[in-house]
């Protein structure tokens, strides 16, 4: 069950999932999905969703010709500012700021 929880997430992480709509994918209860997602993950359902397009940002940020709005569509997120605030908090920079560090270390 938690194996296809992973695999709905990964396969299209721009759909809006919630534990409700996860749960209800996978026939148990939203409170029988949170317990063992998170003892099997380490972390609950939707903590992990935000890391994982948090993560997937950062790489998506290493093409120069994608812009935020675009990053922000793939990813999952309402819009680019809602993206940049949320990157921000994750990673302590701004996403353009992560950007050009990266951009540097490739070079």
């Amino acid at each position: 069950m938690v194996g296809h929880v992973l695999r709905l997430m990964e396969a299209d992480p721009a759909h809006p999932w919630t534990l409700q709509a996860l749960a209800a994918r996978t026939g148990v209860s939203r409170a029988n999905l949170a317990r063992r997602f998170t003892a099997l993950v380490g972390q609950p359902p939707m903590t992990y969703r935000r890391e994982r397009r948090l993560a997937l940002t950062a790489d998506l940020l290493r093409d120069a010709d994608a812009t935020l709005a675009t990053v922000a569509d793939r990813v999952g997120f309402a819009n680019a500012f809602a993206l940049s605030a949320a990157f921000k908090r994750e990673h302590g920079v701004s996403p353009s700021q992560y950007r050009t560090r990266e951009t540097r270390t490739q070079v």
